[in-house]
């Protein structure tokens, strides 16, 4: 029995669910990846500092993954661990009027829970394909909010698994990032709503994914902004400019509806989007001087070109 089936076994008596060269394509918004080695999903903060704890035993690089809205992950799959909060780590409560959500929850399922708990502050996050755990992580914003307005408090793990908890001031919220960039792990946060009206809220929330429908190209996989946005303006502005809406590199393209995403119009690769990712970058820098940041992670086995 080789590392892989001794750590499968293990992971499978703590009762996590656990699969062998799981397809990532199932679990990311771009529809893209190969298999991970093995696939794990938690159900809370304890089993999953069990399932680090196992990963160093048997010397098993991981890693950690909300809805897979932000991530490309590399054609060759992922050598190791992919530690992904979903469906059993999903739970929302309510604490008076805070909501308690644990990091697997989607943003859709906790603005949903608030609007009919009529507590208000989640409008923005409405439409935003991401889980709780990873907004938090990079605080998730739009339309004029942002993660950091509303969350209070983050229960999470150290990287070495153990057990810690913070105030918003701790978590270092900035610009789509926070201290859980740095490789602590997000297990659920508490959100500090206001009561409002539920049919209020709900209008609210249908504004805003009006505005997204209308702004950006939903009908295919992609995984949101491909760039973060720079000192100088905006990057779907900038790219614009550059005549870059429509560019291709096999099915990954520019999309012409939003000149920020890059989507998959069908059988793209890993490769495509790398590589289309680093021409546009290499493209707005010539005409700009301004350097894009990706805002996509790249996760696999493929070291970078």
């Amino acid at each position: 029995m080789n590392r892989t089936e001794r750590l499968k076994e293990r992971l499978g008596a703590l009762g996590c669910a656990c699969l062998r060269e799981e397809p990532m394509s199932r679990h990311t918004s771009f529809r893209i990846g190969g298999p991970a080695e093995l696939f794990v999903s938690p159900s809370d903060r304890e089993q999953t500092a069990a399932v680090l704890a196992a990963c160093r035993e048997q010397e098993m690089p991981f890693f950690l993954m909300g809805n897979g809205s932000n991530l490309l992950v590399a054609d060759e799959g992922v050598r190791g661990v992919v530690i992904a909060f979903g469906a059993p780590m999903s739970r929302i409560a309510r604490q008076d009027g805070a909501l308690l959500a644990q990091a697997g929850a989607t943003l859709s399922q906790l603005c949903r829970f608030a609007q009919q708990e009529g507590l208000s502050g989640l409008e923005f996050a409405w439409g935003i394909p991401g889980s709780v755990g990873g907004a938090v992580r990079m605080n998730a914003g739009a339309y004029g909010g942002e993660t950091k307005d509303v969350v209070t408090r983050v229960e999470a793990l150290s990287p070495e698994g153990e057990p810690f908890e913070t105030d918003a001031a701790g978590a270092r919220f900035g610009y789509r990032t926070s201290r859980f960039a740095g490789g602590e792990i997000v297990c659920s946060a508490v959100f500090s709503l206001s009561p409002g009206n539920p049919e209020e809220i709900d209008a609210r929330m249908a504004e805003t994914l009006r505005k997204r429908v209308e702004k950006q190209p939903l009908d295919y996989p992609s995984a949101g902004s491909a760039f973060k946005r720079p000192k100088e303006g905006y990057a779907a502005a900038l790219i614009d400019s550059c005549g870059l809406k429509g560019f291709s590199v096999g099915g990954a393209r520019v999309s012409e509806k939003h000149a920020g995403f890059i989507i998959n119009t069908g059988g793209a690769t890993c490769r495509d989007v790398r590589e289309l990712l680093e021409r546009v970058r290499a493209e707005v820098f010539r005409q700009t001087g301004i350097l894009l940041e990706p805002e996509v992670q790249l996760l696999g086995s493929r070291p970078e070109p």
